[in-house]
């Protein structure tokens, strides 16, 4: 790129198709197209013909590098000079990392101490010696005024994870390369949505080349702000943010992506966090695809989209960094969400053999219990227990509740709302 063709960090906030189509022409020479994979296993359950776009399979395993390169490739030479900044969890930090070593701009990076090793070393490895790695602050946003602080006092350029237009632009050549892939428009195209960056820039696109392809967005339910600023009317705060989906888990989304998406008003859905647990156990079994949650997003609302029947659907697996030891949790909330796993607070009478009926008289050949804990000890007559419940299928649930009710036990099943929940999840 010559000096010509790079801008101040802030241009007017305007972005359009051309821009991405700038970008597409930037990343060619940096990033190889990410496979676009017909899936079987998708494709059967929804009668749909399904194509998985793997932006899991970036060099940064997501697809952040594009927005990262676009953004500090198109820097002036004094910005670029000056270096930039920023904060992330996660994809965001390697996308910088990857985007500031190809194009030999210096960075500054702050992570929150609550980032994984692995992670802090993928984005150590990424950035080189153009990279500093600073963990620092206890969350996010810690890490967050840090790096804004940082900016203010050395006249380094913060890096926007989504909310520019040349972020806009890097992150909306997805679909346009899935569409030249695919040799033809689909019928359907679903993206998963944090801050918006992805389905906005996606949209712009699409709009001048496919505007009657459906376009879906999906959210986590804990943390919808996308589909909360459009009935606002702009963004807006979430009081709660569910922050399990981390790579979208977002509580305020972008004023600019806020716009493309409510101009262009794509459909919006939100799944539970159960079932984006569901299908990453799936995309790893039967497929073996390691998806972190954000990843496993907008698959896991297929099913549900009432996919018209032999149509064309590119769905965006937008990332693969999830760290192997979150693998016990995935499985933990994808047997509550289907049903199979279910927690009961047991007054257990303290005496010799009331376990051992317990088991005889409430549990099924089929069942197993897979914690067992006392509440409290005490020398009183009966003794409360936290007991967790695995069945053989969910159907068997109200069979088991029937013959608790006829045990001798008081036992109280603790629902999947319950605030106790967030001390077994």
């Amino acid at each position: 790129m010559t000096d010509a063709d790079r801008q101040p960090p802030f241009p007017p906030s305007d972005v359009t198709h051309s821009d991405v189509e700038k970008a597409a022409v930037l990343l060619r020479d940096v990033l190889e197209p990410t496979p676009l994979e017909h899936n079987a296993r998708l494709s059967r359950l929804t009668g749909a013909e399904v194509y998985l776009k793997r932006e899991d399979l970036q060099p940064t395993r997501s697809y952040k590098g594009r927005g990262a390169y676009t953004f500090i490739e198109r820097l002036g030479e004094e910005a670029r000079a000056a270096g930039v900044v920023c904060a992330s969890a996660g994809n965001h930090a390697q996308g910088v990392a990857f985007a500031c070593a190809r194009s030999g701009v210096r960075a500054r990076i702050y992570l929150p101490r609550t980032t994984p090793r692995q992670k802090r070393d993928r984005v150590a490895a990424l950035g080189g010696s153009y990279v500093e790695v600073l963990v620092e602050g206890d969350t996010y946003d810690d890490s967050a005024a840090l790096a804004s602080a940082h900016a203010a006092a050395s006249g380094a350029t913060l890096v926007p994870a989504f909310d520019h237009p040349y972020v806009l632009a890097g992150q909306g050549t997805v679909l346009a390369e899935a569409v030249e892939q695919l040799g033809r428009v689909p019928d359907a195209v679903v993206l998963p949505v944090g801050g918006g960056g992805l389905i906005a820039g996606n949209l712009l696109w699409l709009a001048e080349h496919a505007p009657e392809t459906r376009v879906v967005g999906v959210e986590p339910a804990g943390a919808a702000g996308m589909a909360a600023a459009v009935a606002a009317g702009a963004p807006v705060d979430l009081e709660h943010v569910e922050a399990f989906v981390d790579g979208a888990a977002v509580r305020r989304v972008g004023s600019l992506t806020h716009a493309v998406v409510d101009r262009h008003r794509p459909e919006l859905v939100a799944v539970p966090e159960g079932q984006v647990c569901v299908e990453m156990l799936e995309l790893y079994q039967a497929d073996g695809i390691i998806a972190e949650p954000a990843g496993a997003l907008a698959p896991a609302a297929l099913a549900d989209l009432g996919l018209a029947p032999g149509s064309t659907v590119v769905c965006v697996l937008s990332g693969g960094n999830n760290d192997v030891s979150r693998y016990a949790e995935v499985v933990e909330r994808a047997l509550v969400h289907t049903g199979r796993k279910h927690y009961f607070l047991v007054e257990f009478p303290q005496e010799p053999g009331a376990l051992r009926q317990f088991l005889d008289d409430v549990l099924g050949p089929d069942d197993d219990i897979t914690l067992f804990e006392y509440v409290k000890r005490n020398n009183r007559e009966t003794g409360p227990a936290l007991v967790g419940i695995e069945l053989g299928s969910a159907e068997e649930l109200e069979p088991l509740l029937a013959r608790m009710a006829a045990a001798p036990p008081n036992i109280e099943q603790i629902p999947p709302d319950s605030p106790l929940f967030r001390f077994l999840l």
